[in-house]
Parts: structure tokens; sequence; C-alpha cells
């Protein structure tokens, strides 16, 4: 399977924030009082102030990041089985008329080769320039092969990666995560993240979406 790196799948998540409403709307209207004198003034104590506390819950409230492991999606899963075992079974095909093609043209080199002290130098010319020209086609032929394997290839693993995307999408967002990345790319993780690796869970999400299919 070819190495998928290159995307993250980010899941949104809003935080809430505390509501922070001024004291003054909820504090009733202070009664008329008569004025105090400096007798009274010096006997009341001052009225104490509620010391208020910062709401921090937000501040405490932890992300929670999901790693992915894509070689174990490619491999574990029913779909990525099964997109080895086509690319295996069309290798194998077409490597077989690879080596049909090659063997021709190594029985056509040797016939050439035992004929060639029979051939006047006109003769050498053109039969050099007849087998060049096949050997050519031959080359012209392995690459095609290999651009159709290439691309097959790729569109299989394009599938896949989409149909994982989309299922850590739907996992990250019924599980409350941030974000959804690829494993390798998470490099450090800070006290206040809550990373887990979600690869089992994709896995068994992704076959049993290919048991509906």
């Amino acid at each position: 399977m070819p190495t998928i790196l290159k995307m993250f799948l980010a899941v949104t998540v809003a935080l809430s924030l505390p509501n922070l409403a001024a004291a003054a709307d909820a504090a009733p209207a202070a009664a008329t009082k008569p004025a105090a004198t400096p007798e009274t003034a010096q006997k009341t104590p001052a009225a104490a102030t509620p010391e208020s506390k910062p709401a921090d819950a937000a501040a405490h409230q932890m992300t929670r990041i999901g790693s992915v492991d894509l070689a174990r999606i490619g491999a574990e899963t029913v779909q990525g089985k099964a997109i080895e075992a086509k690319l295996k079974g069309m290798k194998d095909k077409l490597q077989g008329r690879v080596d049909a093609k090659r063997k021709q043209l190594d029985k056509l080199r040797s016939s050439l080769e035992a004929k060639l002290p029979t051939f006047t130098p006109a003769q050498r010319e053109a039969k050099t320039k007849e087998f060049q020209k096949k050997v050519e086609e031959f080359q012209k032929f392995g690459k095609q092969l290999e651009e159709e394997l290439y691309t097959t290839q790729e569109k299989e693993s394009k599938e896949l990666y989409d149909a994982t995307e989309q299922a850590a999408a739907a996992y990250g967002k019924a599980n409350g995560f941030a974000v959804v990345v690829i494993k390798k790319e998470l490099l450090y993780v800070g006290n206040n993240i809550d990373a887990r690796d979600i690869t089992d869970e994709l896995i068994k999400a992704l076959d049993e979406a290919a048991r509906k299919k």
C-alpha cells in the first residue's frame, strides 16, 4: 500500500465559555438610610465584599485528539486486504505478459546472432535497426503496464482513504474529538490534551460498512 501521508482530518468542536453576567443586574436597589454621623460611622463595620472567583472550567477542559495508523488500516481492514489481493493478482498477470514478450525478444536476438555471420553489411544494419525497434516497443509495452498498475493502485488507495476519512469524521464527532490525525504526525502531546489511538475503532467501523455493501 502506498503511504498516504499528507493529510489530516479536522473535526470541529465548540468549546463553551462561562456566562459572565453583570452582578449589578441581579442586585436589589439599596434602601434609603439617614446620613451617618461620625460616631456611628466609626462604630459601623464596613460591609464585607464577597470574593470573586474566576470561572476557569473551560481552561481545565481536556482537548481530545485521535490518531490513526494508516498502515494498519490498509493491512487489517476487509477493504484493505481486498485491495492488496487485487493488486497482487493484477501485478502477476501483467508480469506474465511482460515475461512472454521478453522471451520472444530473446528468441529473436539468438536467431539474429546465429545468422549474423551470413549477413552482408547492409543486411546487418537493417536487422540491427529492426531488432532495436522491437526493443523500444518492448520497453514502451512495459511502461504502459506499469502505468496501468499504478493508476489502479492510486484509485483503490484513494477509495480506502476516503472511506477512512468519513469513518474518522463520524467517530470523532460522535465521541467529542477536536481533531483526528495520522498517527506518525503526532510528535508531542501536552498535559491538557487527551490523545487516543482510535485505529481499532475505525477498523471495526470500516469492516462494518464493507459488510453492508
